[in-house]
């Protein structure tokens, strides 16, 4: 099996590396990539590539991620969260690969308290979320076979994260104010990578299960009560932290107004991913252990 995947330095495409290389002959590629094209904002040349390698797999770890930073540039979100895998897909149609593309709680509106099923209406409340949502429909439409995972706070030990963020902070300041009206699942790019090599495997064998999934961590959190947990974890690990339990404080999302609107409810619901694949996915306070483990260490 030949896999070409999109967008390996990023924090999902570092990871997929380590999970794809045993399926098969792995061909990974960066923006500046330099034997094949591996930038989605050159369309034609993303194409070219496809069709130079003929891959049996195409996974897309790439995507304009800069939440905010898509309002103020919206046809380069779009061109690389949207057109681009509308070209991916086109051309694995065309070769009869199979793709595996990543999308976002951000195609919904984070209204009410119940997790998303795949099923549900989408309303993006921002550029970024629409681009996504756009790509999505762009898959599905071409009729290729194809998996789509949409996730949610996906983290890494491998470059910044929200966790570290918090421990920066927590040993800098004598006071902290985090988000407590988000509801989540912080999701490691580990467990990301390993379902994928999972379900690339499984469709092979039975590929009546392609289409559309939601795919976190088990169980749900805001980012206050994500933070908490990470401070305390640290503090139990002997790491030196200035700001005392009681001066962390839970604010609504109001208190940090940002150019992109974020959904309060984006709790998914994997029920169809553990079904078809089998699966008992892992609680997301075991994979945030796990992570500051490892970044602790160092």
């Amino acid at each position: 099996m030949k896999i070409l995947l999109f967008g390996k330095s990023g924090q999902v495409g570092w990871e997929l590396q380590r999970s794809l290389a045993p399926l098969g002959e792995l061909i990974a590629l960066e923006t500046n990539s330099k034997d094949y094209c591996g930038d989605f904002n050159n369309l034609d040349g993303i194409a070219a590539t496809i069709r130079a390698i003929a891959p049996d797999v195409i996974v897309n770890a790439a995507a304009h991620t800069a939440v905010d930073k898509a309002e103020t540039e919206p046809e380069r979100a779009r061109t690389i969260n949207a057109l681009a895998p509308r070209v991916l897909a086109t051309e694995a149609k065309q070769c009869n690969a199979w793709l595996i593309h990543y999308s976002t709680d951000y195609v919904f509106d984070g209204s009410g308290d119940t997790p998303w099923l795949e099923t549900d209406a989408t309303a993006p409340l921002s550029v970024y979320g629409t681009t996504k949502q756009e790509g999505e429909q762009a898959i599905i439409d071409s009729g290729c076979q194809y998996l789509i995972f949409r996730t949610s706070w996906v983290y890494a030990a491998r470059g910044a994260n929200f966790a570290k963020t918090m421990l920066r902070l927590a040993a800098e300041r004598d006071r902290l104010t985090v988000i407590n009206d988000q509801i989540g699942a912080p999701t490691g790019a580990d467990l990301l990578a390993d379902v994928t090599a999972h379900a690339i495997r499984t469709v092979q064998q039975r590929p009546e299960l392609a289409g559309l999934y939601h795919l976190v961590a088990s169980g749900a959190t805001t980012w206050y009560e994500y933070a908490r947990f990470v401070i305390d974890f640290a503090r139990h690990a002997g790491v030196d932290i200035k700001v005392a339990d009681i001066a962390i404080e839970p604010v609504p999302t109001s208190a940090f107004p940002t150019p992109a609107m974020r959904p309060l409810n984006s709790r998914l619901n994997t029920s169809k991913l553990c079904a078809n694949f089998e699966l008992n996915l892992p609680h997301w306070q075991t994979g945030v252990a796990r992570m500051l483990t490892e970044i602790l260490g160092k």
